[in-house]
């Protein structure tokens, strides 16, 4: 570790999805000097990361291993990697299920509508090109399935490989026709702006290779020799340092501390201090830095710098729960992973581009609440009569959020509420519809607990604290259920496993999605991207509110939450950053000449 002390241009604290792509692409400029600290290990090269199917085993949850024997694999390289749980280079990009999912237009221009010109899906859709290459789904796919696409909103020379996955083709099949035949269209291509029907997603697989391209095989790999790029892993940064600044003047920041084999160090930054530690870390570290709310930073004992109240508020989650069928005969699904025998063989075809090892979660439906039940006008009513009678002061700038997200709801044609995936096995057997909730009313917070960076900090995501995010999901339940009466599903399926026949009505969904929801990781808002007066913490150019330098690119500035899974979307906050970041430096650099 040589650089202590030493002074880079910019200062990348998290080498996740957002860090690592904006750290390469600043670092195209061999006049720039970029380092990348990371918490977690580095972590390349293992094949639990690497071969799609094995995604779930870095988790650190028995429940996303469905019973996979540990995988122990030599490499060309001579070494034998085994898997690991943690994040590390490449952050939850190294981690996810590999969804290749993009949101709704309307989703992404009411983040511009919130105050934040340039954030709409014209200037997405740029940037999603700019960080992907799209290969068309091969022949063997498209003879069991008449995959479309439309070549001209899809990247051709980006980092991010895509493609078509390997599909279970019993299990999407159908998926697919019993939502066609009740009454879903199918999609052309779904990354054009209309998610609204059901259809097969992309997966960022290398096709070369069935591997999985994230952000360090992507972005850091191909460029890890510039000699203007440092990366260090196991280094957690405890704060942000900042000048000495007068009264009433912004702050200037001047470098990061951290702590790397239990020491204390700190680098210096000529120009910008970035902070892409994510939704969880990005709050915490500016608490720790001395900026956000008074409270906050008297409780855990760190002198306040800066007033800033947004920054941990404003917190959204994608919640979900399963409903689970048996399948009639004996379709390919996971859970023939259970098998030792045929885990192996999966490996050996693997290594020779074949076999499931190659599959991936590709069947996803997107409709408004008015698809789903007929019940939807009186729902909506009720919920708007929660809003205005709940006799809650709402933060600055959430009833602007809150009537974006009636109006979607309002919506029965184009309006997207409900989501629902068709997971072929795991997590419960056989196959799990998954139903996700897109749009949630409820609020959370993040904030650090102490002045350790250590400690991880406090999360409240208040789930259900608004009732109508949970009658949401009760009425996803509600569908899932009657695709059993629709055909091919009602041959298809043998029984429905979870919730089960005890599970019937509205109050006993309620208390099973209560006891079986959990988190889809997508959490977003934290430092959300708004007006200060109305909560924000960065504005339209990613810097935080009442500083010269400082920025923060990482999803946690999303402020409204989007109908998606947001892996892609968080390429794109970087590539915009770093055309951002750039025209700053181009600027800095006129006026001194």
């Amino acid at each position: 570790m040589n650089i202590s002390g030493k002074t880079f241009d910019y200062v990348i604290v998290g080498g996740g999805t957002a860090g690592l792509a904006l750290a390469s692409r600043l670092s195209e400029d061999p006049t720039v000097r970029v380092v990348v600290l990371e918490a977690g290990e580095a972590n390349l090269h293992d094949p639990n990361i690497l071969i799609p199917a094995q995604f779930g085993k870095t988790f650190g949850d028995p429940k996303y291993d469905w019973a996979f024997p540990t995988v122990k694999q030599e490499h060309s390289n001579g070494k034998e990697y085994i898997w690991s749980r943690g994040k590390g280079l490449g952050g939850s990009s190294g981690l996810n299920f590999c969804a290749w999912v993009k949101p709704p237009a309307a989703d992404v221009d009411a983040i511009e509508k919130l105050g934040n010109p340039g954030w709409n899906w014209q200037e997405y859709l740029k940037y999603t090109r700019r960080s992907e290459t799209f290969h068309p789904p091969a022949q063997e796919l498209m003879e069991v399935y008449p995959h479309t696409y439309r070549k001209e909103v899809h990247g051709s020379a980006g980092p991010v490989q895509t493609t078509i996955p390997f599909i279970f083709h019993a299990v999407d099949l159908l998926f697919q026709q019993t939502l066609v035949n009740k009454g879903l269209k199918t999609v052309e291509d779904a990354y054009a702006g209309d998610i609204n029907g059901t259809w097969i997603a992309n997966a960022n697989y290398d096709p070369e290779t069935w591997t999985r391209s994230y952000a360090a095989t992507a972005y850091f790999l191909p460029v890890r020799e510039r000699p203007n790029l440092t990366a260090l892993t196991e280094a957690t940064v405890a704060r942000v340092l900042f000048d000495d600044t007068t009264a009433g003047q912004n702050l200037t920041a001047t470098g990061v501390e951290f702590i790397y084999k239990e020491s204390t160090y700190h680098v210096n930054a000529a120009h910008e201090v970035i902070l892409s530690a994510g939704t969880i870390q990005s709050p915490q570290i500016l608490e720790l830095s001395g900026v956000g709310r008074p409270e906050i930073l008297k409780d855990i004992g760190v002198e306040l710098k800066l007033q800033l109240d947004g920054i941990g508020e404003n917190v959204q989650d994608h919640t979900f729960i399963g409903v689970s069928f048996e399948l009639a005969g004996s379709p390919e699904t996971y859970d023939r992973m259970r098998d030792p025998e045929y885990q192996t063989e999966a490996m050996r075809l693997h290594r020779e581009g074949r076999g499931p090892q190659r599959a991936g979660i590709a069947s996803f439906a997107y409709f408004p609440l008015a698809a789903a039940t007929s019940e939807a006008p009186a729902l909506i009513q009720r919920a708007t009569e929660e809003l205005l009678l709940s006799n809650e002061t709402l933060p600055a700038g959430l009833q602007e959020q809150f009537d974006l997200q009636m109006a979607c709801l309002k919506d029965g044609e184009n309006g997207i509420d409900m989501e629902i995936v068709a997971f072929p096995g795991f997590f419960t057997p056989y196959i799990s519809i998954l139903a996700v909730l897109n749009h949630p009313f409820s609020r959370g917070v993040i904030h650090a607990k102490s002045s350790n960076p250590f400690d991880k900090p406090s999360i409240d995501p208040r789930y259900f604290e608004k009732d109508l995010d949970l009658e949401i999901l009760v009425q996803h339940v509600k569908y899932v259920r009657t695709m059993l009466d629709t055909e091919p599903f009602r041959s298809g399926v043998v029984r429905e496993i979870d919730p089960g026949p005890k599970c019937v009505t509205d109050e006993e969904i309620r208390e099973y999605i209560k006891n079986t929801h959990g988190t889809s990781w997508h959490t977003v808002g934290s430092c959300s991207m708004l007006p200060k007066e109305k909560g924000g913490v960065v504005d339209p150019q990613l810097k935080v509110y009442g500083t010269n330098n400082l920025r923060v690119v990482d999803i946690s500035i999303i402020p409204i939450h989007l109908a998606t899974h947001t892996h892609a979307t968080a390429y794109v906050i970087a590539e915009k950053a770093a055309d951002i970041i750039r025209a700053s430096l181009a600027k800095k650099r006129e006026n001194r000449d």
